[in-house]
């Protein structure tokens, strides 16, 4: 998706914000854009051809702009998006991204360009993304780019954690710190 500026309103319209949890946003990821106004699909819209399929979405500059709705990262992540590569995202989105399985990867405004560029004439082009050792290259023999990501969201993305499920994964370290702990109440308020 060669755009730019591409806002949380484009990526899931608010009309569709009347869930209160992640299922079915998938469906409706850049609704107006995939689908014409009698709700066909739209056939010059990228999403919409075949050729264009996978789960790293390779989008134009500042992406994930506009109101900080964290439905826009459940929509992508509900559409099959893994990894979203820009040359800048919205911080707001950034951090939520993160928080819902999708990395968010930074690359710089030229190494943006070849990538858009080989993809609009090569539409088979194939992209790998390591985590690991944090670096995307277009396939077969292209250049390693180097990204950076924050230690504990990598930790988290490698072993398929939220927040929650990280501090669950401590619980046996929790309960043997609590046991060794001596706790001494603080003392009652006086009264009159």
């Amino acid at each position: 998706m060669p755009m730019e500026d591409i806002d949380t309103d484009q990526i899931i319209p608010a009309r569709f914000l009347k869930a209160i949890d992640k299922l079915g946003f998938g469906d409706n990821l850049f609704y107006d854009w995939r689908y014409d106004k009698n709700d066909q699909p739209n056939p010059d819209f990228v999403l919409n051809n075949p050729l264009y399929s996978g789960k790293i979405l390779v989008a134009g500059k500042n992406f994930g702009s506009g109101s900080s709705r964290e439905h826009a990262a459940w929509a992508l992540h509900g559409y099959g998006f893994r990894v979203i590569i820009s040359s800048f995202f919205a911080d707001i989105f950034k951090g939520n991204a993160l928080n819902n399985g999708l990395l968010p990867i930074q690359v710089s405004p030229e190494y943006l360009d070849i990538l858009l560029q080989t993809i609009s004439q090569h539409p088979d082009t194939r992209i790998t993304m390591n985590l690991p050792e944090q670096y995307v290259m277009l396939e077969p023999e292209g250049e390693k780019v180097h990204f950076e990501i924050d230690g504990y969201k990598k930790m988290c993305l490698l072993n398929g954690y939220d927040d929650i499920d990280y501090l669950l994964s401590l619980k046996d370290k929790i309960v043997e710190f609590e046991k060794n702990r001596s706790y001494v109440p603080p003392p009652l308020p006086a009264t009159n």
